[in-house]
Order: structure tokens, then sequence, then C-alpha cells
């Protein structure tokens, strides 16, 4: 009789290596199989286990959207001031005390050193003046208490202010000092009017008589304060009929909006404002300036780094719960390889090695990690599309957070997978199969 032979002797090496990759995997997916079936026996305690997973990945794909759209929400807010901003305010003038005083708590500008920067400053593209005082406006028995701003023509492509409806004063009703206004959103709502009511109608501004010839667009409330809640009037009429006292060298203002030519000469327009407003003041070093500038640039980016912080804050704590649910794969593992003792030293028994035992368990543990990430990323996407949509946020899921948290999943279960699993392989098959 011809001796048996294997085929696989008779195989090239290549053949010898597909051979043994296609008994690999076979392998891999009867571990695979072994590790479903005993945890669909028991549903319930891997159900229970999971939670902690689902609950963890849920919360971190939430807080990470949360955190997203409201860094979004804060972004739109502030481009919404206007484009490529340069704000100058009043403040921190040069005294013999050591503390200086913070922006906008001395009156330090003036109207014409808006005119100087609008003459002179070549990044330049508007310039619009800025005089703010908190007032009542009546209209018949109804009041509010509003801000009213007094400018010039140049706020609205300076600020991005379009009238709703009306229209905007013009030179010269600013060079007659005129009494005429433009309400916010805000103010008309107060009053018990509507965009187009509100035309024509006179309201009063400590005493003085206004016409409305406007209302302005709808802007919403960003993070220094509510925008629709104004009055627009004439510089000129501001400062001789509202607030009666002007600077000995004319106007003063609280501050000066300016928007440069384009995003790219932001820098370019804040060193020459700087520049031309320090020989105007005489403030050359070591006297301090009397006057702080900001631009829109700065703004986005304190703003993105304190949103940026939250969000990691956010994220970080609702990732606490993902140990906490690998912690309890740990456990229930470890109880398994205690239940399963006998099972482990049959296995033993029959020929399965060390690595086959190791490999079953911690299958176990990253199927039940990852299954409960899965669905973990199931209930954290439809959390961040109903957030999105209660509060109108663009930021959409935050894709890279479902990916990380589903690779934390998997890292969870190969972790705390992993004790388990090398305790289960190093059972001694005899003292496995004496067990009860």
């Amino acid at each position: 009789m011809a001796p048996v032979t294997s085929p696989i002797l008779h195989a090239s090496p290549q053949q010898r290596r597909r051979t043994r990759a296609a008994l690999t995997w076979a392998d891999l997916l009867e571990t695979i199989g072994l590790a479903w079936s005993s945890l669909v026996s028991n549903r319930l305690r891997s159900a229970l286990t999971m939670l902690g997973v689902i609950i963890g990945i849920g919360a971190v794909i939430t807080m990470v959207t949360i955190g997203r759209g409201a860094q979004s929400q804060t972004e739109q807010q502030l481009k919404s001031l206007g484009s490529n901003l340069i704000f100058v305010q009043s403040g921190v003038a040069a005294t013999n005390s050591p503390a200086s005083q913070g922006a906008g708590s001395a009156t330090t500008l003036v109207w014409d050193d808006a005119k100087a920067i609008a003459h002179a400053a070549s990044s330049v593209a508007h310039v619009a003046p800025v005089l703010n005082l908190r007032s009542q406006v009546v209209l018949g028995e109804l009041n509010t208490s509003t801000m009213v701003v007094g400018t010039t023509p140049e706020y609205q492509p300076v600020r991005d202010f379009l009238p709703l409806t009306g229209r905007f004063f013009n030179q010269a009703e600013l060079d007659r000092a005129d009494r005429v206004a433009l309400l916010g959103q805000t103010v008309v709502d107060s009053l018990g009017l509507t965009p187009s009511s509100a035309l024509e109608r006179t309201i009063r501004i400590r005493g003085e008589a206004f016409t409305v010839i406007g209302t302005l667009e709808f802007k919403g409330v960003n993070s220094f304060r509510d925008q629709d809640d104004q009055v627009l009037v004439p510089l000129t009429t501001m400062a001789s009929r509202i607030v009666g006292v002007n600077a000995i060298s004319g106007i003063s203002l609280d501050s000066i909006s300016v928007s440069a030519t384009r995003s790219s000469e932001m820098e370019a327009a804040q060193y020459q404002i700087t520049n031309l407003l320090r020989l105007r003041h005489k403030t050359m070093f070591p006297r301090q300036d009397d006057f702080v500038i900001r631009n829109q640039a700065d703004l986005v980016s304190a703003s993105n780094s304190v949103a940026n912080i939250f969000t990691s804050l956010l994220g970080g704590s609702a990732a606490i719960s993902l140990i906490v649910g690998g912690i309890g794969i740990m456990n229930i593992m470890l109880v398994s390889v205690s239940e399963r003792t006998r099972e482990i030293g049959i296995r033993r028994a029959i020929g399965a090695r060390s690595s086959d035992i190791l490999r079953q368990f911690l299958i176990e543990a990253v199927v039940l990690s990852l299954f409960g990430g899965v669905l973990g990323t199931g209930l954290g996407v439809v959390a961040s599309l109903i957030i999105n949509a209660i509060f109108g946020w663009r930021a959409g899921v935050a894709v890279d957070a479902v990916v990380l948290s589903l690779g934390f999943a998997l890292a969870i279960g190969v972790f705390f997978g992993a004790y388990p699993a090398n305790k289960a392989a190093h059972l001694d098959p005899i003292a496995a199969l004496r067990s009860d």
C-alpha cells in the first residue's frame, strides 16, 4: 500500500504560505464564531456590559458636537459684526498712577481722529466714528431702555448694517444734525411696532423728537450685546442734542470702527492706525497709549481658543465613562473565565493551544467593546442631529470624534480584555478539568 502524503509537502513555498494563511483565517473565523456564541448565550449580561461603552461613546460624540456647535455659532456672531473689522476704543489713558484704566474708561478719541484715519491710512476702506449712550426711547405710552448710537453713514458698510425698511441717513442729514433715527428690531418690537409701521413715526430720546426713517435688518445677539437693541442717529445730532458734551478739540467718541480694504491688509491697517494715533495724541514711548486696538481676527482666534478648551473638557469628561465601561468589560470577562474554567480545560485537552484560548477571550472583549461602540455612535449621531436642529447650528456631526471614539472602543476592548484573556490562556489544563 502506497504511503499517504500531504499535498502541502509537495507544494511550492508560495502555495504553502497561501495554505497557512487560509488555515489562519479559518481558525480566526472559528474563534470569532465561538466568541459570538458565548456572548449571545448571555444576552442580558452582555448588554449590561456594553452599556458603559454605549453611554461613553454617545456622550463623547454629543459633547464634542455641542462644543463645535458653540464655536461655530460664536464665529458666525463675530463675522456678523462686519468684514475685516478693526475696533479702536478710547481708554487706557496715560496717568501718573502705575495702574492703567481699561478700554472705554476714558474718552480719548475724537471725530477728527476718525477723519485722519480715513484720510491717511491707505489700508483702510471705511471708517465709522461711534458715540454711545444708553437712554430711554419713548413712543406714546410705550418706552424702552436701549443703546443710542451716534455715527455717520459709513457705519452701514463698516458694520454691514442694511436697512430692512426705509433708508439710512445721508451725509446732508449728518451735516445738518437732523433728528432722524433708525431702529433695531428689538426696539421695534419693544415699542409695539412692525418694520413697516415704524416708518415716519416720531419717537422721543431725552425729550428730543426724532423721525424714524428706517429699521435695521435682524443681526441677533453676540457675545458682546444684542445688536438689534439699538437706535442709530447722526453723530452730530447725538453730540449736540443728546449727549450735550463735546471734547475741546471736537466731538468725543467712545470708539472708531474701521474696515480694512481686504483681510490680508488687516495687520497693515492696524499698524497705520496705531502710528497715526500715537502721533496725534503724542503718546510716544515711554508714555502709554490712550487707546486700544483689537481686530476681528484676534477676537475669532481668542473665541476659538476658549471653545477648543471647552470642547476638550466636555469630551474628556465624557471619555471617563468609556474608561468605566472598559473596567466593566474586564470585570465581566474575569467572571466569564471563572465560570468557564472546565470548558477551557476540555478545549486544552483536545488540542487547543494557549494562543487559541487567549484569542477567543480577547475577541469576546473586543466584540463587546466594538458592538457597544457602534451602538454608542448611533446614539451620539442621533443626539447631535437633535441638538443641531434645536439650536439651529450648522456644525453637523463631529466625524473625527466618531472615528476616534470607535478606535478608542477597540483599544479599550484590547486593553481591558488582555488580562482576563491571558489569565484564561495560562490556566493549568489538569486543574481546569478537575474544576466543577
